[in-house]
């Protein structure tokens, strides 16, 4: 099990980027947050296995069809045992 923390920029709010990531998590069995922040990105934290966070990245670098990802900082940090489920934080 693995945690990373990811910050996205580029056209990611306003576009339904939340929603999809969250999809997107709870799709793929991870547990963590994602939140808007105030210059404009977003952040996240996701939890799982390797290959399903490495599928989640994947995932939200292609985006939709109104969101677009111009570049991202992600890195592993340290996972939480008790956390269940994914949210949306605001």
């Amino acid at each position: 099990m693995s945690r990373y923390f990811i910050q996205v920029f580029g056209r990611v709010q306003g576009v339904g980027f939340r929603y999809s990531a969250s999809f997107w998590a709870k799709s793929l069995n991870l547990t963590g947050w994602v939140k808007n922040c105030e210059d404009g990105s977003v952040q996240m934290e996701v939890q799982g296995d390797t290959k399903d966070i490495s599928s989640f990245i994947d995932k939200i670098e292609n985006g939709g069809r109104f969101i677009h990802v111009e570049d991202k900082i992600c890195r592993k940090i340290c996972t939480i045992d008790s956390e269940k489920y994914f949210r949306v934080a605001y």
